[in-house]
């Protein structure tokens, strides 16, 4: 006879964790609907727009629903998908002009809310992410949110540098 699942919070708890994890992912996603439109602008397509910290902020705090999440209950191929969504929303959204478009169209915290909703309406018989899984995911998380800050420091330097030798160039100075 298996072990009846719980998790780390309280029945009692869940519902007012899933409110406060639906308005940030509102804030992030489509915080202001376009007037005439079913679009939305969030918090996180406009953090993208800040030079190199941006991205990093954005991915502290999708990863922030992903340890509610797992503290929910929530078992390791759920977590994983939602990490997917956020990896894509981040990779994607490193693509200058491109990558903040794309924000705004992919609404990665709400899909991961989603997700979430859908293991508390139909909990799966899989057991829930051990602590060790989670604190890799988060681990990772920080780290391509790392690899994105210097990704752009990298692409800022040089565009610097190709405009000072422009500038050098044209003013012969």
């Amino acid at each position: 006879m298996s072990q009846p699942r719980y998790s780390s919070i309280e029945p009692s708890a869940k519902a007012p964790t899933l409110k406060r994890l639906r308005q940030l992912a509102n804030l992030l996603d489509q915080a202001i609907i376009i007037p005439g439109t079913r679009v939305g602008i969030g918090l996180d397509p406009l953090l993208g727009l800040i030079p190199i910290g941006g991205d990093f902020l954005g991915i502290f705090l999708s990863a922030y629903i992903i340890l509610e999440a797992a503290r929910l209950g929530v078992p390791q191929s759920t977590l994983g998908r939602m990490v997917i969504n956020i990896l894509i929303d981040a990779l994607v959204g490193v693509i200058p002009l491109i990558g903040d478009l794309f924000d705004f169209a992919w609404t990665a915290n709400q899909r991961n809310v989603y997700l979430l909703e859908e293991h508390l309406k139909f909990p799966s018989q899989r057991k829930k992410a051990d602590t060790w899984f989670v604190i890799l995911v988060l681990v990772g998380l920080f780290l391509v949110s790392i690899l994105l800050v210097s990704f752009a420091v990298i692409v800022s330097q040089f565009v610097w540098g190709v405009i000072a030798v422009a500038w050098t160039a044209l003013t012969g100075k």
